[in-house]
């Protein structure tokens, strides 16, 4: 967990909002989720898609409510709603673009021109779905790129149901077969300071299956998770929520690095235990976390 990763506003809950539920689009506010991903993609039916673009555009159109991150899944480049879809980004301007199904580096060339022909002035971040073979394959370049691009690239989101599917692998056993591919993904995050969230759960009725899947999330050093429904949005927000002992740990690190005594220091002794400067960093990053999420819950009160 770097602090170049970490320096920004919190992601642990994403929840999945389909664009044609309007009942569900009017209680986003009210949602202590730190994203709501507002669907066209999978959670929309083909005769459904213009309905669902009509409604963000509607919804979007009211002054904002809540302190949610907001962004909009649109469907895949190479589909006939791309370019639609990318329309109604332009007019709702929320704060990113998920796109899914990106599978090389020059997908994000087709992104921007789509943007640019919209005359966007506000480019959203650009969110990009890793769950094809050639995405997982070519992920190093496929981050560069995004990094690169006119849309900068701010998060990678894992689509375990379509992994799965495009491989034939099984998403069962606690995703034993998936996890080296998961930790691939994480890695590659970690390596240039992209967010990554988790992939969903699918069977919300099952609690308990949710809460040690949410928690390796944590282990495998996810940002967060993507979820299908808000009884999933509590336990994601503990789960990657820094424990009072942690905070308490990380405080005392960096209070000890910063004695004047301590100022070059490449190691120190907190009550007889040698502390580096890596776990000072790590300590800063973790109070990012832990301040960012404090200071969203005081916005949100």
């Amino acid at each position: 967990m770097t602090l170049t990763a970490q320096a920004r506003r919190p992601r642990r809950s994403a929840l999945y909002v389909p664009a044609t539920n309007q009942r569900a689009l009017a209680k986003t506010s009210s949602l202590d989720c730190d994203v709501v991903i507002f669907d066209l993609e999978d959670a929309v039916a083909p005769d459904m898609k213009e309905a669902a673009r009509r409604n963000l555009e509607t919804f979007f159109a009211a002054p904002k409510e809540g302190t949610q991150e907001r962004v909009i899944r649109v469907n895949a480049i190479d589909t006939t709603d791309f370019e639609a879809d990318m329309a109604t980004v332009a007019a709702c301007r929320p704060d990113a673009v998920l796109v899914p199904k990106l599978s090389s580096p020059g997908d994000f060339a087709v992104i921007a021109s789509a943007l640019q022909e919209r005359g966007t002035n506000e480019t959203p971040r650009l969110w990009a779905m890793v769950e094809t073979p050639a995405a997982l394959l070519s992920l190093d370049e496929i981050v560069r790129a995004g990094l690169a691009s006119q849309a900068r690239l701010a998060c990678l989101v894992v689509g375990t149901n379509d992994i799965a599917k495009e491989t034939g692998v099984s998403a069962g056993d606690g995703r034993a077969f998936l996890r080296p591919w998961l930790m691939h993904v994480v890695l590659c995050a970690k390596r240039h300071g992209v967010c990554v969230l988790d992939g969903v759960w699918n069977d919300f009725a099952d609690q308990s299956g949710f809460a040690a899947e949410a928690a390796e999330s944590v282990k495998m050093a996810f940002d967060g998770k993507t979820l299908i429904h808000p009884t999933q949005i509590g336990p994601t927000n503990q789960a990657f929520f820094p424990s009072a002992t942690a905070v308490a740990d990380a405080r005392q690190i960096v209070a000890v690095f910063a004695r004047p005594e301590n100022a070059g220091a490449g190691v120190v002794n907190l009550d007889g235990k040698m502390v580096e400067r890596l776990h000072l960093a790590q300590a800063q990053a973790l109070l990012v976390v832990h301040d960012a999420i404090e200071a969203r819950a005081t916005r949100g009160r």
